[in-house]
């Protein structure tokens, strides 16, 4: 985190417009006051007493408006993260340091007034209150729901998970409880979680301009991709959701592995899983990038034996020491539950299921469905294999790809997808020397993803909200990536991904590898 202190360095106002951050801000201060209007909140709230507020949370009309207010939050927050982007590309008179100091501090800033609003977009954050209550009161939030608990830490839980156990880890748990030792306040526990994706942020803030280096990219795009998105705003601070500090964990341990050792990498790989098991993948990457350039398939299978044993071993650990078990293991299915239109395996599952009981073929309800499902996890693990066993080792950039590679089949391909899961491939991706092509669909899906992100169940089945919404969103991105100048920003971002800086690709070549007694 060294790099921050950089931000009184070297800020050019000719370079960076305050109106740029004065905007974003203006956006983020949008996006919580409509935040308020479409987003579940405690009956017991002050807020609640309001008449006004009331009125607008009771109507249709004043939902609108709500959503309204928050879609012209988000297209001013992505109009300046675009203009950030380009000028980060292009300002060649500001040191890199310089202009990733200039990105942070967009992000901080925009990020402030997300830090007090309720759970927007998702009630995952009421979720983790009311499992640290749980944990507080000594009952296991892998056995009992939220259900178990009464008054206001339960009661904008979303009913559908009131009773089924948490399929997270022992860290959140942990953390949660500790925040329940010294509030019952529903608002204050979320408000305190939202510290641990502040902390994802962190460690994305430290890690992603080293990784942008391994791949010669411009470090300080490629901290403004991800750090400071519409996309990451809206769904990992705003949304408050535990992929924002398992995904920082990730490439924080893919960075510290390279530059450290594969011990500590492992280590943080064991904690990112101790978040959110499908994290333990990045062992993967950690193996790679220690290993010795071209090595043999035996040695590779002792690396990767090594650093699996160690995460696992730091997985298990958390969960004794933190007292709360491995019971997240028998949660693990509790997401497939669910189906979500974002899942191209639920997708075409129901497709099939739909189609044969059309036919009159007489299968059991949801067999496709099943089956599908489960060779598109069988599909995600082969190239994670594949990405172990074939991937090059010794080479960073290589192992970074390998990585996008596997991380991003994962998300596609599991059974169930939330638009916070892209969180998983963003840092990856955004750190690879890309084609004009994929950075315009880089930042265009981040536009996107972004702008959807209050299109789902915090419109309380208002269904011509969401509606109308649909309809802002594809005014807004017509707007803001359609029109000429729009083009031209999109343009300029695109040529100007690569840096400085020249792409690490072999750390091993020029000494001989460490032994594993030297880690």
């Amino acid at each position: 985190m060294g790099a921050w202190p950089v931000v009184q360095q070297g800020f050019s106002a000719a370079a960076y417009s305050p109106s740029v951050l004065s905007r974003g801000l203006t956006g983020s201060c949008l996006v919580l006051l409509g935040g308020l209007v479409v987003s579940v909140l405690p009956g017991s709230s002050w807020l609640q007493r309001s008449q006004v507020l009331a009125l607008l949370r009771e109507t249709e009309v004043g939902r609108m408006l709500g959503l309204t207010v928050v879609m012209a939050g988000l297209g001013l927050l992505a109009h300046s993260w675009l203009v950030l982007c380009r000028r980060v590309s292009r300002a060649r008179e500001e040191s890199v340091a310089g202009r990733i100091a200039t990105t942070r501090l967009a992000a901080a800033i925009w990020s402030l007034p997300l830090l007090v609003a309720p759970p927007l977009f998702s009630r995952d954050g009421w979720s983790y209150a009311a499992q640290g209550m749980l944990a507080q009161w000594g009952l296991s939030p892998y056995r009992y729901g939220p259900g178990m608990l009464h008054g206001p830490v339960s009661e904008t839980v979303d009913p559908r998970w009131m009773y089924s156990p948490t399929p997270y880890g022992p860290v959140p748990l942990a953390f949660g409880r500790s925040f329940a030792s010294v509030s019952e306040n529903p608002w204050v526990l979320v408000v305190a979680h939202r510290g641990l994706a502040v902390l994802g942020l962190l460690l994305l803030a430290w890690a992603v301009p080293r990784l942008a280096t391994w791949s010669g990219v411009n470090p300080a795009l490629a901290s403004a991709l991800v750090l400071a998105s519409p996309f990451m705003l809206a769904n990992g601070i705003g949304g408050l959701h535990n992929d924002l500090l398992m995904v920082g964990l990730m490439a924080a341990a893919l960075v510290v592995a390279a530059e450290r050792g594969w011990v500590w990498g492992a280590v943080l790989g064991g904690l990112a899983a101790s978040v959110k098991a499908p994290a333990g993948i990045i062992c993967i990457g950690v193996a790679l990038v220690t290993l010795p350039v071209a090595v043999g398939l035996a040695e590779r299978a002792r690396r990767l034996a090594s650093v699996a044993v160690a995460s696992v071993g730091v997985l298990l650990g958390a969960g004794v020491l933190f007292g709360t078990g491995a019971g997240w293991l028998q949660a693990l299915t509790v997401p497939g539950t669910v189906n979500t239109p974002l899942s191209i395996t639920t997708l075409l599952g129901g497709a099939l299921d739909a189609l044969v009981q059309a036919l009159g073929l007489g299968t059991a309800e949801a067999t496709f469905l099943s089956l599908v499902r489960l060779v598109g996890t069988l599909v995600a693990l082969g190239v994670a294999g594949w990405v172990a066993v074939r991937g090059p080792s010794g080479d960073r950039s290589a192992a970074l790809r390998g990585m996008t590679l596997a991380i991003g089949t994962l998300v596609l391909l599991s059974p169930v997808v939330h638009l916070w899961y892209f969180l998983w491939v963003l840092p990856f991706a955004a750190s690879q020397r890309l084609s004009r092509v994929a950075m315009t669909g880089l930042v265009g899906l981040s536009v996107v993803l972004g702008l959807v992100a209050p299109l789902d169940s915090s419109l309380h089945e208002a269904y011509l909200a969401i509606v109308l919404g649909t309809m802002l969103v594809a005014a807004l991105v017509l707007v803001l990536l359609l029109t000429p100048g729009a083009r031209d920003r999109l343009g300029r971002i695109s040529q100007h991904t690569a840096g400085s800086t020249r792409p690490v690709t072999s750390p091993r070549v020029s000494r001989p590898p460490v032994t594993e007694g030297a880690e």
